[in-house]
């Protein structure tokens, strides 16, 4: 057996502190000795556990109860566990995700949320927090770092005499439309340091899910939650692709060869003489990915555009365009 600990003296409290002051004690000194703040730190590691342990005998009214009355013998007095010295174990809640913590605010944590230590510990220091950096991602180049939330999972393993929890978590990730679609390397930054470049495959929609083995909390999997967000120009409707380019009262009634802007690039595309405003021309195959590769297409709707204001020569030809222009457009209005 080991000598006994005097949980009190560990968390620097009185024998008859509140729950709100152990809770307090608990997480200055948690954050103080976690070994992510003191790497290679073996005391202070060593400190760190002591702190879970003893916050997880003294949280517990039914523990603390048994080891104020028995002292060094209060596991013999009726408490049956395994190793004391690790992560406390709290009631789970799905609904927390890491960005509603607020380091600063000590007084007003619900510990309930949290499913085990180390979940707090992730909040406590900031981890997985939302920062998705606003629409457009800073511009979605390759070289844009992305950050994310996450969800934890209460998927569990044994290893020894020990149970832990593994958690996987799922992150949002959003991605400019042009990204999404082209795909490849994309390098993101997570909230504890690190920076990941992962290869994101082509064509990606808004749901799909992108997994990084063993990268999430305690060794889980992180899953990357794909949105894509909305375009400029490119509005994305399913597999199609629909766009407004304007022409010019001169360009619908004469017709001509006009760019238009597409995922791959600008194409030629001819305007043909007498268009209407609103009129729509198809581009076969250039809209986005279905998921059998087959690609949608692309609907570009002609918007016929007056100019507010004309030079001299241009009101000197639409005034002779006036004079000789057939037939009368409201001849028969009402019949």
């Amino acid at each position: 057996m080991q000598n006994f600990r005097n949980y009190y003296d560990i968390l620097g409290v009185s024998r008859d502190a509140s729950i709100d002051d152990i809770k307090k004690a608990y997480r200055k000194l948690a954050r103080k000795y976690h070994p992510d703040l003191n790497p290679d730190d073996k005391a202070a590691e060593e400190r760190f556990k002591d702190v879970g342990e003893a916050y997880e005998v003294l949280s517990d009214p039914t523990k603390r109860a048994q080891y104020d009355q028995y002292g060094k013998y209060w596991k013999q007095g009726g408490f049956q566990g395994g190793n004391a010295r690790r992560a406390p174990q709290q009631p789970s809640s799905n609904g927390w995700s890491g960005g509603d913590f607020d380091t600063s605010t000590y007084g007003d944590v619900d510990f309930s949320r949290f499913s085990d230590f180390q979940e707090f510990i992730d909040s406590l220091l900031g981890r997985f927090r939302t920062s998705d950096g606003g629409p457009g991602g800073g511009g979605g180049g390759p070289e844009a770092e992305r950050s994310y939330t996450y969800r934890p999972s209460g998927q569990t393993y044994t290893t020894g005499p020990r149970t832990s929890t593994r958690r996987d978590a799922e992150a949002k990730l959003n991605l400019p439309l042009v990204r999404a679609y082209t795909g490849g390397r994309e390098r993101i930054r997570l909230e504890d340091g690190r920076s990941l470049e992962i290869n994101m495959p082509s064509g990606m929609t808004t749901g799909q899910r992108v997994r990084l083995r063993g990268q999430g909390p305690s060794g889980g999997d992180l899953y990357l939650v794909i949105t894509v967000l909305p375009h400029s120009f490119f509005k994305l409707e399913g597999s199609d692709i629909q766009c407004q380019v304007p022409i010019s009262p001169a360009e619908a009634a004469l017709g001509r060869q006009i760019e238009v802007p597409t995922l791959d690039g600008p194409v030629s595309v001819n305007v043909p003489a007498g268009v209407k405003s609103g009129q729509r021309l198809r581009l076969a195959g250039k809209g986005y990915p279905k998921v059998n590769s087959v690609r949608g297409d692309q609907f570009v709707e002609l918007q016929i555009v007056v100019p507010r204001s004309l030079s001299a020569r241009e009101r000197e030809l639409y005034e002779q365009l006036q004079k000789v222009q057939s037939p009368d457009l409201r001849a028969n209005l009402v019949g």
